[in-house]
């Protein structure tokens, strides 16, 4: 009898480790699809550090392919990945943002999803020598000439680029006369802000927060539905702008992998998400925990993609 149970024991343990197992392997890869530097950046490393604590993974190699909202790097993920069980994706709001406005051969929809796990909230920044004080400072300018308020963010369609456009909206202001100047990724954004040539910047918090706390930056808003913990920068709804989004973020694996790999992949990320190392690079950058995987994240991803499409319709940005 206890041979028995050994054997069946010896039978299951593989299943019941199926992401340890899986994941455990050299060369795990986790694609950042921006440039270093942005919150795809600081999830995927974030994520592949919580793995690792979790004991759901080994050696991780991370990439980064900026360009075109991370629409490139997922391009180049589902191409160069595919089948691969040890291998994820860094997107969010937004790509979808991307790939409804540019529309690109390749979507999300060509890969396999895994789980929704953090939403933040996007600071706008002005350089500490600045004028500007505040978003009032700002809407000002907006309405007396839209085009001397120079906007910088990232990627077209991105959150930071509809928050913007939003902005303009409720301020009266013809969309399409907003200033946006689109950048790859957080890097390129932040040297762009603190070089001052840009007026305002946006970008999630957490990307920004590290310039801000030094001084070189100052926060004039921020577009949560009220103040976030310990920090005090006034929301948009404060300061008279009825304007509230947020950025999420999540994971993908590549196409051709079976449901029993995808299942493995769901419950290392889960995993992960209960490390400490995980919820401590939550509370740093502000973020909060949003995990959902399985057919709750499959339809989320769906709506969000018909939101998008309601919201930047309106806004005249497709």
């Amino acid at each position: 009898m206890r041979r028995h149970m050994l054997k069946i024991i010896a039978l299951a343990l593989p299943l019941a480790l199926g992401a340890g197992s899986a994941l455990a392997a050299d060369n795990f890869k986790i694609m950042a699809p921006a440039n270093p530097g942005g919150g795809y950046d600081q999830t995927a490393r974030g994520l592949g550090k919580a793995m690792q604590e979790a004991g759901v993974a080994g050696n991780i190699t991370y990439e980064n392919k900026g360009g075109a909202g991370g629409t490139i790097g997922l391009a180049q993920f589902t191409n160069s990945s595919k089948g691969d069980p040890n291998a994820l994706i860094v997107v969010g709001a937004v790509m979808v943002g991307a790939i409804v406005q540019n529309k690109p051969p390749v979507t999300m929809a060509n890969a396999t999803p895994i789980a929704r796990i953090t939403a933040e909230y996007n600071a706008f920044v002005v350089p500490a020598d600045s004028p500007i004080k505040t978003m009032k400072d700002v809407i000002d300018m907006l309405k007396k000439d839209p085009g001397s308020v120079k906007w910088g963010g990232g990627s077209k369609g991105s959150v930071d680029h509809v928050s913007v456009a939003m902005i303009a909206r409720e301020s009266g202001v013809d969309v399409a006369k907003a200033n946006y100047v689109p950048f790859k990724g957080g890097g390129e954004a932040t040297a762009a802000i603190l070089g001052g040539h840009v007026t305002v910047g946006t970008s999630g918090w957490g990307e920004l927060q590290e310039f801000i706390t030094s001084g070189k930056m100052r926060a004039i808003g921020i577009t949560a539905p009220t103040r976030l913990s310990g920090v005090n920068v006034p929301t948009l709804k404060e300061q008279g702008i009825n304007v509230v989004i947020a950025n999420w973020r999540g994971v993908y694996a590549p196409p051709g992998i079976t449901p029993a790999q995808r299942a493995s992949l769901t419950a290392a990320v889960t995993a992960a998400s209960k490390s400490k190392s995980w919820t401590d690079l939550l509370a740093k950058n502000h973020w909060s925990s949003a995990l959902l995987t399985g057919g709750e994240f499959d339809k989320f991803v769906d709506d969000e993609h018909a939101q998008m499409r309601d919201v930047m319709g309106k806004l005249g940005m497709i």
